[in-house]
């Protein structure tokens, strides 16, 4: 479809505004947050608002940015949340820069689907999650050893004794499901703080947090029979 000369301006016009718009939003919000990091600025379909990626979270704010809204935007027709929904988009992960040699790696029945999950290894939703996990079939899990220090004090040191320990898979399954701490000293060559740099890079701040093949997330405890579901939706 050609365009008519008329509509071609309305376009230039629109995207002029919107440039502007995203400059008077970045000056003020870079003002307000110094040293905040504001990865994009982006008009949304609804109430004119404009999203803001800052800091690896989602804000909304006016085309001045004088008034900021936080929350989640939900699309009551569709029962669907358009901020989560978002955030997976922006936070998707390139799966073939994941450093797999670093993760337990557990294969079931095929392995055919595959799985990151950075995991606390005194995190009681992993523990959980884990025992979903058990259900789900033909699938290969690799599992980051992610201790949040802050939260669980012996999780770095516990995460470094399992990776050492003659059987890594033997000794996770063990002290997810007994809590038996395995007999060594945890001194081996690991990459316990590796895994928590790369957490840190790719904004991990909660466990479990699954990576599907596609590069999508999915924060938090996930029953197996919407797993299977998010499985096949987030094939690569």
């Amino acid at each position: 479809m050609k365009l008519t000369p008329l509509a071609l301006a309305a376009i230039l016009m629109l995207a002029a505004t919107a440039q502007a718009n995203e400059s008077v939003i970045r000056k003020a919000l870079t003002q307000q947050f110094p040293g905040a990091n504001i990865a994009s600025v982006q008009k949304t379909p609804y109430s004119g608002l404009f999203e803001v990626y800052l800091d690896g979270q989602l804000i909304y704010v006016d085309a001045k940015a004088q008034y900021v809204f936080s929350g989640d935007v939900i699309d009551l027709k569709q029962r669907s949340n358009l901020t989560q929904a978002r955030l997976n988009q922006l936070q998707a992960v390139k799966w073939d820069s994941l450093p797999l040699g670093d993760a337990l790696k557990s294969v079931k029945g095929n392995g055919a689907r595959k799985l990151v999950v950075f995991s606390d290894v005194d995190c009681p939703y992993c523990r959980k999650f884990e025992a979903e996990l058990a259900k789900v079939d033909n699938i290969t899990v690799y599992t980051f050893l992610y201790p949040i220090e802050g939260l669980h004090p012996k999780a770095v040191q516990t995460s470094k004794q399992i990776w050492c320990a003659p059987d890594r898979n033997k000794a996770w399954e063990q002290y997810i499901t007994r809590g038996s701490v395995p007999n060594n000293d945890g001194k081996c060559a690991n990459p316990v703080e590796a895994t928590i740099a790369l957490g840190a890079k790719l904004k991990v701040s909660g466990t479990p947090t699954i990576i599907f093949a596609n590069g999508q997330r999915v924060p938090g405890m996930v029953p197996a029979a919407q797993l299977e579901k998010l499985l096949a939706a987030h094939a690569k």
